[in-house]
């Protein structure tokens, strides 16, 4: 193939890869099975050839690479997407009546570009149990572009969406029209999608996947029905997920419903994400249990589904990968939901708090990636210095010392331009006592910035600055917290049929 024709192959590769409705996991089943058809027919030459020659590719990975962390052994890392977006992979609205009839999904109107499904996962260099872990949708994190700039603190499902809008208004502006304005406002998003999680977990990204829910629905209707378990009851108007306690099964719109579903669970969000893996560990269960592989019709609709509604890494070699990740649908995978410290209102939206030292550390563990004796070692007092943009003569040594009786160590006090808000921005290792002091003084949210020193935090008093009233409590009290705290649940673990909530 001529080096013109690979450039017009991969520019129509990426016009393609369009939008996946982020009605959770569902997407994932569809790159969970694309893997385990390669994998359950032996990787045949002739199966590769037959899925690869449609495959839709992306180069966003190719931008994010330059600033991944670094890389411990030859282990891979997938991270799946799916967005949460009602369209089809050419970003047309899906058929009203097919939305609210099929998928009982509502407005194409909802949804935007947020990914509402993030799933790491590390298949071991040597062989072994392979490690996944879902990312809850509303965790609050520094979210970043592609090339690392910061876009600012979000819920971590809106770094594709801001990255999407700012990369469209740009290239409008420039004369960038149709499917080419389309498809390079989407790779915008994915490459700050995948940047902002390696930043977030501290682990590079191999590879990654993004699914629609047609390939979800297509998929669910070639396999169907789908075997799952319920501990209780359930009845949900929003997502029609109407289903009895215990083992039943599904046909692809009851399917997508019981995914969907998150009103009426004791843990909301969470209890969903639990849905997703078990979902995904009935499907693999069903694959290899049922002689999925030795049915051409259903063979064929699923390199046809695949083929159609995912969108993978322009570099990922799927013949190599199949023959290194023989464990993802062995039943070997066992499935995580990073854990949050809590929830909380910022910038008018309910938010899940996290600790992103704790999240980096959990996910190294897991990985096999011990953590570093740097990041292990407990952190000195943050020095905070104080500057004054409250106008208020005095306001930064009294600020300044009441930090202080914190904790905190004594900096450096001046003045700054008059403010409306009192901020906060924070050096390497300073997060946690920056989120404390920005809960204490009723401060913006935190924002990291290479200027300010290692184990620094700078604020900045605005208008609305005052000193909370009473003697100061211990840090660990500072950041309102509404709801108590939330695990992440048990574990799921793949290769069987899991009842879930």
């Amino acid at each position: 193939m001529s080096e013109s024709t690979g450039r017009r192959r991969r520019r129509a590769a990426v016009r393609s890869g369009r939008s996946s409705l982020g009605i959770r996991a569902l997407r994932v089943v569809v790159w969970t099975v694309s893997s385990a058809l390669l994998l359950g027919c032996g990787a045949t030459w002739y199966a590769y050839h037959t899925l690869i020659s449609g495959l839709t590719t992306s180069d966003a990975l190719d931008v994010v690479r330059k600033k991944a962390p670094p890389r411990l052994d030859n282990a891979v890392n997938l991270l799946l997407i799916g967005l949460d977006s009602r369209k089809d992979m050419n970003g047309n609205d899906l058929p009203r009546q097919f939305v609210q009839k099929e998928l009982h999904a509502g407005s194409s109107s909802i949804g935007y570009y947020n990914t509402n499904t993030l799933i790491l996962m590390h298949i071991p260099a040597g062989g072994g149990r392979v490690q996944a872990f879902s990312i809850p949708r509303d965790d609050y994190v520094q979210t970043l572009n592609g090339d690392g700039s910061v876009q600012g603190h979000y819920k971590i499902k809106e770094a594709y969406a801001n990255a999407y809008t700012g990369a469209r208004d740009k290239y409008a502006q420039q004369g960038v029209k149709g499917a080419d304005l389309e498809a390079r406002s989407r790779e915008a998003g994915r490459e700050a999608t995948l940047a902002t999680v390696q930043d977030f977990t501290g682990v590079p990204i191999d590879h990654f996947a993004e699914v629609n829910l047609l390939g979800f629905y297509d998929i669910a209707k070639v396999l169907q029905p789908i075997t799952v378990c319920l501990k209780h009851p359930v009845k949900d108007r929003y997502s029609g997920a109407d289903f009895p306690a215990g083992v039943q099964q599904l046909n692809a719109r009851q399917a997508l419903a019981f995914v969907r579903q998150r009103h009426g669970l004791d843990a909301g969000d969470l209890d969903r994400t639990r849905r997703q893996q078990a979902f995904i560990s009935s499907v693999t269960h069903q694959l290899r249990s049922q002689g999925v592989w030795s049915s051409p019709s259903k063979l064929q609709g699923l390199f046809d589904t695949v083929k159609k509604d995912i969108v993978l890494d322009s570099s990922w070699n799927v013949l190599d990968f199949a023959q290194q990740a023989t464990n993802l649908t062995g039943g070997n995978v066992v499935f995580h939901t990073l854990p949050i410290e809590g929830f909380a209102l910022r910038n008018g939206q309910d938010v899940n708090l996290v600790d992103p030292e704790k999240i980096k550390a959990m996910v190294r563990q897991e990985f096999g990636q011990n953590p570093s004796p740097a990041a292990t070692a407990p952190a000195a007092p943050a020095v905070v210095d104080v500057r004054n943009g409250n106008g208020t003569e005095g306001e930064a040594s009294a600020a300044l010392s009441y930090l202080v009786e914190l904790g905190y160590t004594a900096g450096t006090t001046g003045n700054a331009a008059v403010q409306p808000t009192t901020t906060v921005v924070y050096g390497p290792g300073a997060q946690q006592a920056a989120r404390q002091i920005a809960g204490r003084l009723n401060a913006a949210a935190p924002v990291s910035s290479s200027q300010v020193p290692a184990g620094h935090v700078v604020v900045t008093l605005g208008g609305n600055h005052a000193l909370p009233s009473g003697p100061p409590s211990s840090p660990a009290a500072t950041e309102p917290t509404p709801s108590p705290p939330a695990d992440s649940g048990i574990a799921v673990k793949a290769g069987g049929v899991p009842c879930v909530n």
